[in-house]
C-alpha cells in the first residue's frame, strides 16, 4: 500500500473527503517526524512504538575495491510492532 492508497482507505473508513484524509496522514507523519527529531518516542497502543536508536560506528568494505571504509555512528528511526499488530499479522 502506498500513500495514495492509504489516503483512500482512511477517507472511505472515516467517511471524510480525500483532501481531509490527506491532511490527516500528512499531519500524523509530520508529528511523528517532529517527535523523533526532538528525541521523543511515539507510542500507539496496540499498533507499535516509533523511536530513535543509536547505531555504533563500524568498518565496512567497498564492494567494488574491497577497501575498508569507516562508517560513522548515526541515529536511526525504528519501529517496534505492538501486540495487537503482531497478532493481526500472525493469526492463530
Amino acid at each position: 500500500m502506498n500513500k495514495s492508497e492509504l489516503i483512500d482507505a482512511i477517507a472511505s473508513s472515516a467517511d471524510i473527503s480525500k483532501a481531509k484524509a490527506a491532511l490527516a496522514v500528512d499531519g500524523m507523519t509530520s508529528a511523528v517526524t517532529n517527535a523523533l527529531s526532538s528525541g521523543n518516542q511515539v507510542t500507539l497502543v496496540g499498533f507499535g512504538t516509533f523511536s530513535v536508536r543509536d547505531r555504533a560506528a563500524r568498518t565496512g568494505r567497498n564492494p567494488r575495491t574491497g577497501e575498508e571504509i569507516a562508517i560513522a555512528a548515526a541515529k536511526i528511526p525504528a519501529f517496534k510492532a505492538g501486540k495487537a499488530l503482531k497478532d493481526a499479522v500472525n493469526p492463530k
